[in-house]
């Protein structure tokens, strides 16, 4: 069942950080990846930084962070 809520959760955060960058979304598929992968990557930068969020909101808010920087840093690649 902890897969289930970690897809949501990649779905919501990988819609809400393309909302967040000005973008429409990436498609039911594209926002599960960009969240998941955002997921880890928020979660990567919340440890560095010595912050730890617990609980679904928690979850989906480093999930959410993650998503932006990761789409922020693919649009820095693209332009390149």
């Amino acid at each position: 069942m902890n897969i289930v809520w970690f897809i949501i959760i990649g779905m919501v955060a990988g819609w809400l950080a393309g909302q967040i960058m000005k973008g429409g979304g990436f498609g039911v598929i594209g926002n599960i990846v960009v969240g998941v992968v955002g997921a880890f990557l928020g979660g990567m930068i919340f440890k560095l930084l010595g912050l730890a969020w617990g609980g679904l909101l928690g979850s989906l808010i480093v999930a959410t962070i993650g998503a932006v920087v990761l789409i922020f840093l693919v649009r820095l690649i693209k332009r390149a």
